[in-house]
Formats: C-alpha cells, structure tokens, sequence
C-alpha cells in the first residue's frame, strides 16, 4: 500500500510540472494590467464569469439563458445581460430576446422580452448615463414591402430582417416604455426603381443606406453587431458586419425626427451623421477601398495616447482574402474626421486609413471569422477577445503578449490538459478593482474555473487561497473506502471528475462519499458554495 501510493505521488507530481496548460490562463507576465477582474459569458453556457488575472475566480452570475449576447457590470454592482430565448420565431446569429438586469446574487430584478414573430432584439445593448437602456432589434418585413421600397426583387427571399435601435426606461421589473427609437427602414436610397419611394442618386447621398447594396436571399442582410454611446457628443455608433461598414447616428433627435433627414442638434434628423469602412457601400468606392471585413465592436475611446473621439474596432478580416495572403484578424484604432461632433463630408469619408493596426506575426496566425472583441486599457494594453476560439489575450504598448487565456467552459467546463471547439465567447471586458461595481463586494479569489488546474507560473499580490482558510477538509487522502467532508458551509454542491474531466458523481451537502467502486487514480473535487465560491480538491484513490 505505502509503495503503491508514493508510486501514485510521484506519478501525479510529475504529471503537473510536465503539464502544459490548455485552458485557463496560458501566460502571464511582466507588463500585465492585473489591478482587475475579466468578465466574460461562454456562448454555451447559462453562467458568466468574473476572473483575476490567474484565472482565479472571483464571482459568477447564473441566467436561465445563455447569452444572447453582450454582458457588462455595470456601476451599481448589477449585470446587464442579453439572454438567448430559443424558441423565439426570428432567428439569425447572435439572437438575444430578452434583456435581464440581475444582482449580485444572480437574482433578476428586472427583465424585458423583446422577442415576438416580428422582432427579435440581438446582439447588444448599452447602458446611458440617465439609466435608461440602448439594443438593437430585428424587425421582419416582408418580401412585398421590400420590394415597395425599391428593391430589386431578383435580390431578395420571402422577408428580410431590418434594423431598429429602442431605448428603454426600466420600469419595475419586467416592463418598459420606449421613449426614443431609430428604425433604418426610413433611410434608404435606391437607384433600381424611378417609380417607388427612396429612388435617388446613391452617390450623391451617403447620409442614406443603399437598400440594394449586399441585398440577398439571407434575410440577415445588414447584420448589426454591436452599439456604443457617446455621452459627449450624445451620439450613437452601431456596425454592419455584413455592409463592413460602421455609421454614427444623432441621438439628440425626438423619435419623430429621428424618421426624417432634418432635426436634432446636428440638423439631419435620423440620417447618417457618419459612415466608414467601405465606400463602395455609398458608391463611392470599389473593393480596393474597403477597410472593414466583418468587423465587431465598434467604440468610442478616452485615453490620454489618443484623441478625443476615437475609435476601436476589432476587425475581422473576412473576405479580406487576396492572391497573396489568407484572412486574417486586425485590432485597429482611427481618427475621425470629426470637431465638435460635425463630421467631414469629403468623400470617400476620411481617414484613408488606420492609425494603429494589431496583427500576429504571421498575420494568419491570428484569425476569428466571427464576433471577438478588443478593449484599451488606461496603461496603454489592450485586451482582445478571439471569439470563436475563447481565447483572450492583452498586449501591451510595443505589441507584445503579456497575458493569455482560454476560456474552459464549453458545454461543460473542461479539465486541465484538454481542448473544445465549443469554447466561444462573444467578448471579454476587463473593470478595475477601483471599479464602482465593486464596492461592498466579496472578491477573495476562489480557486481557477477548469477542472485540474494549473498555475504555479501565475502569481499575484492578491491571490487568497480560500483553502488555507480550512473552510472545507476533505479526508482521509487518498483513499480506498470512504471520504468525509467537513465544512462550516451549510450550501453547497459536490462534484467529482476524474482525470480526464468526466463527471463522475454530484449531490448538494453530501457529508460523506463513497469510492471503493471507483478505479484507483487521480480526481478532483469541485465544492461550489451557494455565494459562487469555487474550491478544487485532488483526491488519490487506492486499492
């Protein structure tokens, strides 16, 4: 028996310092901003995570959903997070239906649903300073009204989904009045038909989207992704992934004029104020102009290195692809041409290129064909969201990486050592500890979100180790009958895995498990309390 588990010992030592991480926190180093948490929403789960920068966590929220799609925390310690309701009639990528503000404790104290058989909110959402919310929303229009409209009817199928941006005014907890709204469908221009309504010169009129442009079988035509707000200059951005193009809209404008071409204090009512990506959208340009590819997160910047006003982007690189190289991702700052929030009107729009651009070395080597985030941060990094991977990793003002992660929730979390392709998120956004959110908080780091982890490279001023607090003792270990838990903790949940992640057994409060059916071998425990701390004890059983 004493032979047989100092075998085991060394065995599992060696199995840890030889092992290379997969998931959780990947690298780390010097130059890393660590004074704050990530909080990011696994596509494939109902559960979203707040982490330090050992992947340690710090707080998780639980919805009834799975994002649907963006996720923040906002200055009062609430989340603001879209939900995914699945059976909703409209369906496209990044549906949403239902917006949930939840506390701390993942109660939700307030929801509205925004999900029917002719609309369908998706993607975003963002929170303005008065309190009241921002989203986009698809409207479904007919093939009959399309073609009314102007469109060439060889273009399109039976409908199409059109965008409308509302802002909310939460009232009590599960309602909400609309006091502004935007609906695209009262800015188009078409040069296809004479007879019909919106008929004009595309390239004389920028301020108007070309309803013929990109128009298709796929009712998802436009494809708007992400929304931002500039309190400033009361300004709005929203980006078309699939126009690759971004446009700024007047925020100031009544409801009423945000469906004409005049009003508001920029004077253009619910016109675009602003465009840029791809003239040849607006007829002013060809493919050899084009700057965006299936671009997401358009936002508004404020840092000391930049100018007031301007703008991030993480830019895709879809259909970038020429004779010479593959697609391949971008993260891109620019310049608008904008004093006092008035636009240059020079067209194509200015500026006739980036003044920053992030790519890998070799470019290729860093690709996400579809949502994905990036973020600046006050010392100059910038943290980046790989979408389709759920792979985050910041670099710092030279381009270098100092910090990388892997999100290890799939449609399970995933053990130490192992890979999904299941593992997208939409984003990740880092808040300082400083950060209003947090204040009254409990943030005593548990231990990292996958199961078997590692990381003796990652260190922190801050780390806490919440099982020196001997809050739970499991023994005897190893063993080859029976373990016993003791804990002062009242709620919990019991989880065992084995080796490879799989899950082996679970059960609320158990005191005592059984393992003498179980093979000898290494396990992990996973103790998650009713207040979201997260504890990971290894286990060896004998026989």
């Amino acid at each position: 028996m004493k032979i047989r588990f100092l075998s085991l010992f060394i065995f599992f030592n060696f199995y840890l310092l030889a092992q290379t991480p997969t998931v959780g926190v990947i690298s780390h180093s010097a130059g890393s901003k660590d004074d704050g948490y990530v909080l990011f929403a696994p596509m494939q789960s109902d559960t979203t995570y707040l982490i330090d920068k050992c992947g340690n966590l710090m707080h998780r929220w639980i919805s009834n959903y799975k994002p649907g799609l963006a996720v923040y925390l906002l200055e009062d310690g609430t989340l603001l997070r879209a939900g995914d309701v699945l059976d909703s009639a409209i369906f496209s990528g990044g549906k949403g239906g239902i917006l949930e503000r939840t506390d701390w404790n993942s109660n939700v104290i307030w929801s509205y649903l925004i999900a029917d058989s002719t609309k369908c909110q998706h993607h975003d959402m963002k929170i303005l300073p008065n309190g009241n919310i921002l989203t986009l929303v698809w409207v479904k229009k007919s093939k009959a009204q399309l073609i009314a409209s102007g469109a060439n009817p060889l273009l399109i199928g039976q409908s199409v989904l059109s965008e409308v941006i509302v802002e909310l005014q939460p009232v009590g907890t599960n309602s909400a009045n609309i006091v502004w709204e935007w609906n695209l469908w009262d800015h188009f221009v078409q040069d296809y038909d004479s007879t019909k309504p919106n008929y004009g010169k595309v390239a004389q009129s920028p301020q108007l989207f070309n309803l013929n442009y990109n128009l298709s079988t796929n009712p998802d035509w436009i494809h708007l992704n992400s929304i931002d707000y500039n309190p400033t200059l009361d300004q709005i951005i929203i980006n078309s992934r699939n126009i690759n193009e971004f446009y700024v809209l007047d925020h100031s404008t009544t409801t009423a004029q945000a469906a004409q071409h005049t009003g508001g204090v920029y004077g253009k009512g619910g016109d675009f104020l602003y465009r840029w990506g791809n003239p040849a959208a607006y007829k002013n340009g060809t493919k050899a102009n084009q700057k965006l590819f299936g671009q997401h997160n358009v936002q508004w910047i404020t840092h000391p290195q930049f100018h007031t006003n301007d703008l991030l982007l993480f830019n895709d690189g879809t259909g970038r692809t020429s004779s010479f190289i593959t697609d391949y991702s971008t993260v891109e700052f620019l310049t608008p041409p904008v004093i006092n929030g008035v636009y240059n009107q020079t067209l194509p729009y200015l500026p006739t290129a980036q003044n920053w651009i992030y790519h890998d070395t070799p470019a290729t080597k860093f690709y996400a064909s579809y949502t994905s985030g990036a973020q600046l941060l006050d010392n100059g990094n910038v943290l980046i969201c790989n979408g389709p991977a759920g792979y985050f990793f910041e670099i710092d003002t030279l381009k270098n990486k100092v910090w990388e992660y892997v999100n290890p929730v799939a449609t399970t979390i995933m053990a130490q050592g192992s890979t999904s392709n299941q593992n997208n998120t939409f984003r990740c956004s880092f808040y300082e500890n400083t950060y209003a959110g947090f204040t009254g908080k409990n943030l005593t780091p548990g231990l990292p979100i996958e199961i078997n982890p590692i990381h003796n490279f990652c260190s922190l001023n801050s780390i806490h180790n919440m099982e020196t607090e001997n809050q739970f003792n499991i023994f005897p270990n190893p063993a080859s009958h029976l373990i016993t838990i003791q804990t002062n903790c009242t709620s919990y949940i019991f989880t065992l895995y084995d080796a490879f992640g799989k899950k082996i057994a679970t059960a609320s409060n158990t005191k005592q498990y059984s393992v003498e059916n179980l093979s000898a071998g290494f396990y992990t425990i996973t103790i998650l309390t009713h207040d979201g701390y997260l504890f990971n004890h290894k286990i060896i059983v004998v026989k």
